[in-house]
């Protein structure tokens, strides 16, 4: 294991084992947050962490010992620590602990049913009742006495022991001992409904490769940990194996699957030149793969940290539940004195056992665990079904804000359209020489990693002559300095630089330009093309008829280019001729426009900041640089922009399914409290409410993680109002 020494700054992920009562969580969360060297604290019950962050100075390991005997003081078993190799070890003693819970409470079902159903003795009877609550609830029992003995009040413990001891005392032993049978199952079974959830979560961790074939001088490999690989190293893949790092294809051609990132199950043919991203597994051929990312920046890491991280945003309704739970037990609690103590002082005729027995039911249904557990069960299965498709969330918020959004804002280049370029049209000003045009924009496109430049690179299809200076100017193209000093770039940079365009030159066109001068004259033009991408109209139909009111597209190109390129879609705007800070504010003004959310939808490093500023910044993950996944509240892994209607449904569900569990909860609590108040609900009806009502709210939570996804079948055209369509 790790050792919590080693660890110094920055946030850390904590693994939490033996913990399944939200309520508690919520308690070692916020005794945890109030420690003084502790700036924050996030723990999460479904994925078992805590995202722990300390103040300038302080130390991990105290910080550590410190959470530990908090955990202990709340609920004894739980144990913080940094994951490691004690991990399975704990999952196996949590399935042992659930497995005895069950056996336990299974014997006192079968000697409860014995002392109704067998023709003994009410003395016999009472016997059988009290020997099947003690023997289902004696941990329950035991960890009330010593938490009080802590100063720990109004845990679900304190409130199950004193209602089923109340119980016993008048006389009501069957119930006592029926309630706390049924308390148990109900605590099994959220449990594994948590960790079911966990497991799920869990296979996600499967996609990081654990070894990489390294290859040495002399052609010998040698297995080393992906960790240890430094960037620029050869590695080989066999088939069956994972790409262990995000790297080049040198040599070998194969075809792999890609699934465990993007969601799609077709396998994809890989040839030399192609990029690949660790988790990819190989299926054919032997591949040999220069490496390009470390391992902590490589795609299988960066998924699995987004995932974990997503789990430290709590949504705004996941925060209001957990503050609600704090005051609601005690409210009820409270409650439950006067129904027991002030209508037998008050009413005349009113008798104490009757009204006691009100109270207890009050105690029995004012555990708030079906809220407290489901909600953020529910958040974190649509994180997890939304991850399946390979759409990442870095938080339940993400999703509370994506379900509400109207207005939808493109990228083009590469995020509608496919990227790759060709050049579809070469026009040299007078007296040069279309070649000599061709050769000059190479050389200053040559260290371009732009797609326009790239496909003038291609379209001379020959080494061109390095320049030794290269300046890139976003928004505008590169000004290379070498034997003669070159620019290659769009019609604002000949205007920067005052080169007057030959009228030849100058007429409009469909497609991006690429403007060459050299030594302040110009040389012509050379326009290149994009295309959309195969999805791209199908994902804005989706949109439509997911009801998002406007699909607008920012770019840098041309009115006219862009137009030309995206004339099939059903938007409502397209804002062209953008460098990157007039993107920004043009989505800025979109914002102010808007009454709902704003999704824009990015993937170069001049998307970042609008990323950023967006109420829900989404990356093309697949292509997409460093910057954009980093500045983004989601990802999409793969390239295909039918996945952003994936994403909005599954947000959409899991808000439904949230919204759905407040409503069941409150209604059956507040309905059987009123009606145990009035003297009409048993202790049966207010186990069913508690118990009952969790488990029903933790299936309906589990429904979150099977996502359907709207972009698997292709859809006809938009074909609603085209009046707000350009």
């Amino acid at each position: 294991m790790q050792n919590i020494e080693s660890v110094h700054a920055g946030p850390v992920r904590l693994r939490v084992s033996g913990l399944h009562c939200a309520n508690c969580a919520a308690s070692i969360e916020k005794e945890a947050s109030a420690l003084p060297e502790i700036q924050r604290a996030q723990l999460d019950v479904a994925s078992a962490t805590m995202l722990l962050e300390l103040k300038k100075g302080a130390g991990l390991a105290p910080a550590v010992d410190k959470i530990n005997a908090i955990a202990a003081r709340i609920e004894p078993g739980v144990r913080v620590s940094l994951p490691g190799g004690e991990q399975e070890a704990d999952i196996e003693d949590e399935n042992t602990g659930g497995l005895f819970r069950l056996l336990r409470a299974g014997a006192g079902l079968l000697l409860l049913i014995a002392g109704m159903a067998l023709p003994v003795s009410q003395p016999a009877q009472n016997v059988l009742s009290v020997a099947a609550w003690l023997i289902a609830g004696y941990d329950v029992l035991l960890r009330m006495v010593k938490n009080l003995l802590r100063g720990q009040v109004f845990d679900e413990n304190f409130l199950m022991s004193v209602a089923t001891i109340g119980a016993v005392a008048i006389g009501e032993m069957p119930e006592a001992a029926g309630v706390m049978i049924f308390y148990q199952f109900g605590q099994w079974f959220e449990s594994r409904a948590v960790g079911q959830t966990r497991r799920s979560i869990k296979s996600l961790m499967d996609i990081r490769p654990d070894r990489a074939n390294l290859l040495e001088d002399g052609g010998a490999t040698r297995e080393v940990s992906p960790a240890q690989v430094p960037v620029g190293s050869r590695l080989l893949v066999r088939p069956g194996e994972k790409v262990p790092l995000d790297g080049v294809v040198e040599s070998g051609t194969s075809a792999v699957l890609t699934a465990a990132l993007t969601g799609e199950a077709a396998l994809r043919d890989v040839f030399p030149g192609d990029g690949v991203l660790s988790g990819f597994v190989n299926q054919s051929g032997v591949l040999t793969v220069r490496s390009t990312k470390e391992f902590g920046q490589s795609a299988a890491s960066r998924i699995l940290e987004m995932t974990q991280d997503a789990a430290a945003k709590k949504a705004v309704t996941e925060a209001f539940i957990t503050r609600f739970a704090r005051i609601y037990t005690p409210l009820v609690t409270a409650a439950a004195v006067l129904i027991a103590v002030l209508p037998p002082l008050l009413i005349p005729g009113a008798r104490f056992n009757d009204y006691l027995y009100r109270a207890l039911v009050f105690l029995v249904i004012s555990c708030p665990c079906a809220l407290v557990i489901s909600v953020p069960l529910g958040f974190f299965g649509g994180i997890g079904g939304a991850a399946r498709r390979g759409v990442l969330f870095k938080g339940g918020v993400i999703l509370e804000k994506l379900a509400k959004a109207g207005t939808v804002v493109f990228d083009k280049t590469g995020t509608l359209t496919q990227g790759s370029f060709a050049v579809c049209e070469i026009i040299p000003a007078d007296g040069v020489e279309r070649e000599y045009l061709l050769s000059r924009a190479a050389c200053a496109e040559a260290h371009s990693t732009h797609p326009v430049a790239q496909a003038v690179c291609r379209a001379y299809d020959r080494a061109a002559e390095s320049p030794s200076q290269v300046e890139e100017l976003p928004g505008y193209g590169v000004r290379a300095q070498g034997e003669t000093t070159l620019l290659a770039g769009n019609r604002r940079l000949m205007d920067k630089y005052g080169v007057a365009v030959p009228a030849s030159c100058d007429a409009p066109t469909a497609g991006s330009v690429v403007y060459v001068a050299e030594n302040n004259r110009c040389l012509g033009r050379i326009t290149v093309s994009d295309t959309l991408r195969p999805g791209a109209q199908n994902a804005l139909a989706v949109l439509r008829r997911l009801g998002i009111s406007k699909i607008i597209v920012l770019t840098g190109d041309s009115e006219a280019s862009a137009r030309s390129t995206l004339a099939a879609l059903p938007l409502s705007d397209i804002r062209a001729g953008l460098l990157p800070g007039d993107k920004l504010d043009a989505l800025e003004q979109i914002m102010g426009e808007s009454d709902s959310p704003v999704v824009f939808v990015g993937d170069g490093i001049n998307d970042a900041p609008a990323l950023a500023r967006a109420d829900i910044g989404i990356a093309m993950g697949a292509s997409g640089t460093d910057a954009a996944l980093e500045a983004a509240d989601a990802a999409i892994m793969t390239d295909d922009p039918q996945r952003l209607g994936d994403a909005i449904l599954s947000a959409r569900k899991t808000m439904r399914i949230v919204r759905q569990n407040i409503v069941l909860s409150l209604f059956f609590k507040a309905a059987v409290l009123l009606l145990g108040a009035l003297g009409f609900a048993s202790m049966w009806a207010a186990t069913f409410a508690d118990v009952g009502v969790a488990m029903l709210a933790i299936l309906n939570s589990l429904r979150a993680m099977r996502a359907k996804s709207v972009s698997s079948p292709v859809l006809p055209a938009y074909a609603g109002s085209r009046q707000d369509a350009v």
